[in-house]
């Protein structure tokens, strides 16, 4: 008999799935986007918006994760960090991730309709940009850049949104993001390397060997070096290059967790990214 408390449990498991429990991913997606739509309006972003945005990331996050689950689901079960997830343990099954993933892609294209048509096409783009990610990793040497791309898709789009074009520093932006990508989830990378050596995942921590923290380091700098760019084409103040600082302060302690390529010390680096995206947001803001 089907009650309300299997009714809760499933909930629980989709919510699992789609990694409610886990709001790091939806951050690293949002601080960008709210970047872009504060830069496009100079200053002064519409509140719907921000609404439709911030929704509309943690949407199209939590889809993206049904749809990584559901391609890595045979991968998945030999990596210690991720055999119990509920698809891969098979508490839930490869049709109900993908119906999961699908109702929620056509929620965050619902909430874009009022939006222009250059906003909208965008959207189908960066729907293409995140289902494909997972693959990837069964040839690209470094995914981490793609995931770049797909997480950083909201900075086009909110330009797109706001001025109808999307200009060179929505580009630069973008770019910025790839390489922020590259640098916090090669340290996400560095916590499953063993298990992804072993079952031929390829992974930007796996191809750049013993490099690796150093092209975290180098991919930390060009971030910052070209949101700085972006800054000065918009004539930011002062407060913005401050915050620039305290970012670059925040990349110096992520270098301390990674150097001995601790397990536990690159996750924890990896979350704390939070705070480099705050605080390029808040230079933004003050600047």
């Amino acid at each position: 008999m089907f009650t309300s408390h299997t009714a809760f449990n499933k909930l629980q498991l989709y919510a699992r799935l789609v990694r409610l429990d886990k709001p790091i991913g939806s951050l690293l997606l949002l601080w960008p986007t709210l970047c872009a739509l504060w830069l496009a309006s100079n200053g002064h972003p519409d509140p719907l918006l921000i609404v439709i945005f911030s929704i509309g990331t943690v949407l199209m996050r939590s889809a993206g994760c049904a749809i990584n689950d559901f391609a890595d689901r045979d991968f998945d079960r030999h990596v210690k960090r991720t055999a119990e997830r509920p698809l891969t343990s098979g508490q839930i099954s490869a049709r109900e991730a993908l119906s999961i993933a699908v109702v929620l892609a056509l929620i965050s294209y619902a909430l874009i309709l009022p939006l222009n048509a250059l906003t909208q096409q965008l959207s189908v783009l960066a729907v293409v940009v995140a289902g494909t990610y997972p693959y990837f990793k069964r040839f690209f040497a470094l995914p981490q850049a793609y995931l770049g791309i797909a997480f950083g898709f909201g900075i086009p789009m909110a330009y797109a949104a706001v001025q109808n074009t999307v200009p060179l520093e929505a580009w630069l932006l973008l770019v910025a993001n790839v390489f922020w990508a590259l640098a916090y989830d090669t340290e996400y990378a560095m916590v499953d390397r063993d298990d992804d050596l072993l079952i031929g995942i390829r992974t930007s921590a796996i191809t750049f060997g013993r490099f690796d923290v150093m092209a975290v380091m180098l991919s930390y700098g060009i971030h910052l070096i070209l949101v700085g760019v972006v800054g000065y084409r918009y004539q930011l103040g002062a407060l913005f290059y401050l915050a620039l600082v305290v970012a670059a302060m925040i990349a110096a302690y992520h270098y301390w967790l990674i150097r001995y390529r601790d397990r536990l010390r690159c996750f924890a680096a990896f979350r704390h990214n939070n705070w480099l995206g705050a605080a390029v947001f808040t230079g933004i803001v003050l600047g």
